[in-house]
C-alpha cells in the first residue's frame, strides 16, 4: 500500500484513527457484553453506525492536517522529521484517548458526556484525582513504548507521503474536498443517530467518544421548547397549578403564569436548627436498612432506626449539582446543565431564602474549593454564607485529597460553625456537601478495616464512620436537642444500565433525625429530592410563601405521589409504577416499573401521565425563562427589613406575602 501525495498523510492517519476506534469499540463491547442482550443484527448496527460516526469524527479531527497540507510549500511538506513528529504526536494522543475512554466507560458506563466537559473545566481537581486514583506514570510510559513500536511500523508510509511535488491549485482542490466533509457533517449529522436500540449500552457503543464530547459541549444547555415535545403554554401552566397545590391551598395571584402560594401552618413554629448532610454517591443499595448484608453502614443504619426513614426516595439526576439544585430550589431538573452552573442564577426562590427571612444563619459548607461546579457563586447568591476548604486553618485539616478535606475534618468544621451561630443566639441552617465517598476513595488510616484507596466499599464505610462521629460529637453540644439532621445523597454511585433511566439506580436514602422532635417512622411514599425542603419546613411547622414545585411528603392532601429522575437530556416522571420519559427530538416513551427489581417494560401511551410530565418540565422551563422562579417577582415583589410585600404593597404577617383576604389552609399530616 502506498501513501504518496499531499493526501497521503491524511489517508494514513484515517486508517490509524479508524483502527484505534475499532479496537476501542471492541474492548468496550466486551466490557458491556453482559448488559447488551446481543444479536447479530444489533452487533452489525453497533459497528456500522460506529464506523459512520468514526468517519465523521475524523473529518473534524483532520481539519488542522488538511490546512497544513494545503498551505505549506513543498520544501516544508517534504521535511520528514517534521512529518514524523506530527504523526507520532497524533498516534500518541489517539492511544491516550483510547485508554481515557476505557477509564471513563468503566466509571460511568457511557462514552464521554456532560461529566467529561465538567472535568475539562476543573483541571486542578481532576488531574489530582487521576494521579491519586491511577498509576499515571506507568500508564504514560507504557503508552510511549507502545507508540514507538507502532510508529516504527508506519514510518515508511509517513516517508512515502512526504515525497511529493504539487502546485497551490492542486492543494486547494484537495483542501476543498476535505473541508466539505466536516461542513456537511455539522449541518446534517446528529448524535441522536446513535439511538439504534432500546438498550442504552448499544447506543453508547455506536457512538464515538470524541464526537460525543463535542456534542456535550455544544448542548450544555438544552432549550426545552426547541428539543422537547410541547403543548399550549396556558394549558400546561394550568395543569402545573393543579398538580402542585393542596386541596385547601390558594394561590397568591390570579395570573395563570404565577405559581406562588402561601403555606399556612397551624400552631407554633418550631425554630429548630437544621443541618442537611448531602452525602456523596450514597446509593440506597449500600445501606443495611435497604437490605444490604455486608455491614457497610452500621452507623447510618442505627441512626435510620431512630429517625424518619423514607424508603421510596429518588435522586433527580446523576450529578452533585443536580442534587444540590433539587434540594435547594425544590424544582424538577431542566434539560442540560444544572441551574447551579448556569448564568443568571441569582435570587432564585430557594430554601435558603425562606430560612434567611426566618432569621436563620445560613451556610453552605464544603470540604473542597467551592469554585468547583460554580457552587460558591450559586449558594452565595441564593441566601447562604460560604465555608469551603479555603476557610479551614492548617490545624483543621488532618487529611485531604483531590476533592477536599476528609469527612471527619468537614464535620468538625460543621460543629464549629454551628457553635458560632449558637453563641450569637441565632438558629442555623447548614447545607453540607461531603467528598470522601468519591474516587480515589482515600481517607485517614486506621478508621475502618478497609485500607485507604482500595475502592468504593472503603469509601462507603468511611463515610458511615464519619457520620457516626458527627452525631456523637453533636450530642455533646448545647444545641443538639434543638437540631434536625437531614441525611440525603446527592446521587447514586452509578446509574449506567441497559435503559437510559434505570429507576432502581436512582434510589437513595432520606433520613430525618432529631430524637427530641421527630418520631422514628418508615415512610414509603414515592418522592424525590425536590421534596426535601417542603417536608422539613412542614416538620418545623413553618408558614411561608412558596414557589416550590416539590411537596411535603407527609401531607396527605396532595395528589398522586411522584418522583423526578433524569440524565442531562432525558427527563423522567415516575407516578406509582408508571414512568414517562421525555427526550430530545420531541420523543416520548412510557414504561411500567417493577417495584421489586426496578426493571421497566414499555407500555402504551398514558395520557394523564404525559400531561403531568409536560406540566412539570415544560412549565418549570417556562417559569425559569420568564424569571417567574425568582424570590422578588410579583406577587412576592420585594424584601426589606425581613418583610416581603405582595404586588399591592401589602405586608404579610410574620414577613410573608399575603393577598388582602389572606391565605389559610388546614393540613392533615401523617405524623
Amino acid at each position: 500500500m502506498k501513501f504518496k501525495g499531499r493526501a497521503g498523510l491524511l489517508y494514513l492517519l484515517f486508517l490509524v484513527f479508524m483502527a484505534f476506534s475499532f479496537v476501542t469499540r471492541s474492548v468496550l463491547l466486551v466490557k458491556a457484553f453482559h448488559n447488551l442482550d446481543p444479536s447479530p443484527l444489533l452487533l452489525t448496527k453497533i459497528f456500522a453506525v460506529g464506523f459512520f460516526f468514526d468517519s465523521v469524527t475524523f473529518s473534524y479531527f483532520a481539519i488542522p492536517l488538511a490546512l497544513y497540507a494545503i498551505l505549506v510549500p513543498d520544501r516544508v511538506y517534504r521535511c520528514r522529521p517534521l512529518a514524523r513528529a506530527g504523526i507520532f504526536i497524533c498516534t500518541y494522543l489517539l492511544m491516550f484517548n483510547a485508554v481515557a475512554e476505557y477509564v471513563f466507560f468503566d466509571e460511568f458506563g457511557t462514552r464521554y458526556n456532560f461529566i467529561a466537559i465538567d472535568y475539562l473545566v476543573y483541571t486542578t481537581e481532576v488531574i489530582r484525582n487521576i494521579i491519586e486514583s491511577y498509576p499515571v506514570r506507568w500508564i504514560f510510559s507504557s503508552l510511549l513504548v507502545v507508540n514507538i513500536l507502532l510508529f516504527l511500523c508506519i514510518r515508511k508510509y509517513v516517508d512515502q507521503a512526504c515525497q511529493t511535488t504539487t502546485t497551490f491549485r492542486q492543494r486547494l482542490m484537495l483542501g476543498g474536498i476535505f473541508s466539505l466533509l466536516p461542513v456537511m457533517a455539522y449541518l446534517w449529522v446528529d448524535l441522536s443517530w446513535t439511538s439504534i436500540s432500546p438498550n442504552n449500552y448499544a447506543d453508547e457503543l455506536a457512538g464515538n467518544g470524541i464526537y460525543n464530547l463535542v456534542a456535550a459541549f455544544r448542548n450544555n444547555e438544552l432549550d426545552y421548547d426547541t428539543f422537547y415535545v410541547t403543548r399550549d403554554t396556558k394549558q400546561v401552566l394550568g395543569r402545573l397549578r393543579d398538580d402542585i397545590k393542596d386541596e385547601d391551598e390558594k394561590f397568591l395571584a390570579d395570573d395563570g403564569r404565577d405559581i406562588s402560594r402561601f403555606v399556612q401552618a397551624e400552631g407554633t413554629e418550631q425554630r429548630l436548627n437544621v443541618i442537611v448532610i448531602v452525602e456523596e454517591s450514597l446509593s440506597a443499595e449500600f445501606l443495611g436498612v435497604f437490605g444490604n448484608s455486608r455491614g457497610l453502614t452500621p452507623n447510618i443504619d442505627r441512626i435510620a432506626k431512630e429517625s424518619m426513614l423514607f424508603t421510596n426516595f429518588f435522586a433527580t439526576g446523576t450529578r452533585t449539582v443536580r442534587g444540590l439544585e433539587a434540594v435547594t430550589l425544590s424544582i424538577p431538573p431542566l434539560p442540560g446543565c444544572s441551574l447551579v452552573k448556569r448564568p443568571n442564577n441569582e435570587g432564585l426562590f430557594s430554601w435558603g431564602g425562606i430560612m434567611k427571612l426566618k432569621g436563620y444563619d445560613n451556610k453552605f459548607i464544603y470540604g473542597g474549593r467551592g469554585y468547583f461546579d460554580n457552587m460558591n457563586y450559586f449558594f452565595s447568591h441564593n441566601g447562604f454564607g460560604i465555608v469551603d476548604k479555603t476557610d479551614f486553618g492548617r490545624d483543621e485539616m488532618t487529611f485531604d485529597n483531590a476533592w477536599g478535606v476528609c469527612d471527619e475534618d468537614l464535620f468538625r468544621k460543621v460543629i464549629r460553625e454551628a457553635n458560632k451561630s449558637y453563641v450569637l443566639h441565632k438558629p442555623f441552617f447548614s447545607i453540607v456537601m461531603t467528598t470522601s465517598n468519591h474516587r480515589p476513595f482515600t481517607y485517614p488510616a486506621g478508621r475502618i478495616p478497609v485500607p485507604s484507596g482500595t475502592g468504593r466499599e472503603g469509601g462507603v464505610m468511611y463515610a458511615d464512620y464519619s457520620i457516626g462521629r458527627l452525631v456523637a460529637e453533636a450530642r455533646k453540644q448545647p444545641w443538639f436537642n434543638r437540631t434536625v439532621f437531614v441525611f440525603v445523597a446527592d446521587h447514586c454511585a452509578g446509574s449506567a444500565r441497559k435503559i437510559a433511566l434505570p429507576v432502581r439506580n436512582y434510589r437513595i436514602p432520606l433520613i430525618i433525625y432529631s430524637p427530641h422532635h421527630v418520631k422514628p417512622a418508615r415512610v414509603a411514599t414515592l418522592a424525590s429530592q425536590t421534596d426535601v425542603a417542603p417536608t422539613v419546613l412542614g416538620l418545623l411547622n413553618f408558614s411561608y410563601p412558596t414557589r416550590f414545585i416539590g411537596r411535603d411528603i407527609l401531607d396527605t392532601d396532595v395528589g398522586p405521589a411522584r418522583a423526578f429522575i433524569s440524565t442531562y437530556e432525558k427527563l423522567g416522571l415516575l407516578e406509582g409504577d408508571k414512568l414517562v420519559v421525555l427526550s430530545p427530538k420531541k420523543e416520548v416513551a412510557f414504561y411500567r416499573c417493577d417495584p421489586g427489581d426496578g426493571n421497566t417494560t414499555e407500555i402504551p401511551r398514558q395520557e394523564a401521565l404525559f400531561q403531568d410530565a409536560l406540566a412539570f418540565y415544560q412549565g418549570t422551563s417556562y417559569l425559569h425563562k420568564n424569571c417567574l422562579d425568582r424570590f422578588n417577582t410579583p406577587p412576592v415583589r420585594s424584601c426589606s427589613h425581613g418583610v416581603i410585600h405582595d404586588a399591592n404593597g401589602h405586608a404579610g404577617s410574620e414577613g410573608f406575602a399575603l393577598t388582602p383576604a389572606g391565605i389559610f389552609r388546614e393540613k392533615n399530616r401523617t405524623n
